[in-house]
């Protein structure tokens, strides 16, 4: 018979598997959640649109529920959202796929992230991304039991992979690598040259290379380059996208993944024991968004996150606190370091004292540190009156 001892001993066991308990929790939504308990805070912290989804779309998404299209789908997705989807990466992106073999749509990127590292990793493996990177990304190697390998990135090359650098950290072990380009949270591109030298690299070394291009739409310099679209890559590339930034359909939880024949039909086997398919009234609003009037209010939200860049940037700059003028996305990520504080505690006082939420650059890896990340996708007299209370903020530190 077990004795009170022996209950005890069990149950102080953790059931918890290990990789998964040395993950350490978000840092965004370690700040999402303070916000949320506090009244009258400019929110700069989660990158999510201050648009309403278009009505078009919405509509759509009312009609597929009046009509009573509540049915499963294809594990794939709908052959008319894939047939869109495929178009729309060969006229943007310029690289061709096959919608019946070579795509899958799933509940947002983080899921196409997700079952692609799961497909691709054997345990140890080693996949290469960049620093400051999505919160995520290493913790999806991890959850696949593949091994993260962060090549920093910095602020005097504009945020963008050092080629060099990635060569470097090329081992034996190396299975791909993880790009994000524009880059949550600095706002970087890469240039043409540059995704060619990568592009090098892989086929020098047999790499399979994801491509997360969730904010492509939003770029505001040179006209955006899929690595995909180069010479000898779509054999080797996952591309990776969706509707949630672009068409303003976070909550929607609509994703891609393009990729060749074999990686693709691996995917759908990881999304069909799990997943199954993404939700048909979703699927059918997507599809509106591709082939209506969605690109043109995607310009027109463009314009508006340009507009609200430039008065960010130029405000931080003002203010003291250097900032690099982001080429993409929708995020500035203003160096704090002349304050004397580290990243964390900057964001935590300055959510206590002026209530402004920022996200610590630390939160995006060790390189972040000295930086904070603040989102421009909140109304301009928002992100005036923020700058006016981090100015506020940042003056009564100097004076201490």
């Amino acid at each position: 018979m077990k004795t009170m001892k022996d209950s005890k001993s069990v149950c102080e066991k953790s059931f918890v598997a290990s990789h998964i308990k040395e993950l350490p929790k978000s840092g965004i939504r370690k700040f999402f959640d303070l916000v949320n308990t506090m009244d009258d805070v400019i929110s700069l912290g989660v990158g999510e649109p201050d648009f309403t989804t278009p009505w078009t779309i919405r509509e759509t998404g009312i009609f597929s529920l009046e009509k009573g299209h509540t049915a499963y789908t294809s594990n794939l997705g709908t052959p008319q959202l894939r047939r869109a989807i495929c178009r729309y990466v060969s006229d943007n992106y310029h690289a061709d796929y096959d919608p019946m073999k070579g795509c899958i749509v799933t509940i947002g990127v983080s899921e196409a992230l997700d079952i692609a590292m799961r497909t691709l990793l054997n345990p140890g493996d080693e996949v290469i991304y960049t620093e400051p990177c999505f919160v995520s990304y290493p913790a999806e190697i991890r959850m696949a039991h593949g091994v993260p390998v962060a090549v920093e990135t910095f602020a005097k090359d504009g945020f963008a992979l050092d080629p060099v650098r990635l060569a470097q950290a090329i081992t034996s072990r190396t299975k791909a690598i993880l790009l994000n380009f524009p880059c949550n949270p600095t706002g970087a591109v890469m240039s043409r040259a540059r995704l060619e030298e990568v592009a090098l690299l892989a086929v020098k070394h047999d790499l399979v290379v994801l491509t997360d291009e969730i904010y492509s739409e939003l770029n505001y310099g040179e006209p955006h380059v899929s690595i995909a679209s180069l010479p000898g890559m779509a054999e080797r590339t996952i591309f990776l996208h969706g509707f949630s930034k672009a068409f303003a359909m976070t909550g929607w939880r609509v994703g891609y993944a393009c990729g060749p024949a074999e990686i693709i039909d691996s995917m759908m086997k990881v999304h069909q024991y799990s997943i199954m398919c993404a939700s048909t009234m979703s699927q059918e609003a997507a599809l509106e968004a591709l082939t209506s009037r969605g690109g043109r209010e995607m310009l027109k939200m463009r314009e508006s996150y340009r507009r609200r860049r430039d008065l960010m940037v130029a405000g931080f700059n003002r203010i003291g606190l250097k900032c690099l003028m982001p080429q993409g996305a929708f995020y500035a990520f203003p160096s704090i370091e002349s304050t004397g504080m580290s990243s964390t505690e900057f964001a935590e006082k300055l959510l206590k004292d002026e209530k402004v939420a920022v996200i610590p650059g630390c939160a995006f890896g060790a390189c972040g540190e000295g930086f904070v990340r603040c989102c421009y996708a909140a109304g301009s007299a928002d992100i005036s009156e923020a700058i006016n209370r981090i100015g506020r903020f940042v003056a009564a530190g100097k004076k201490k």
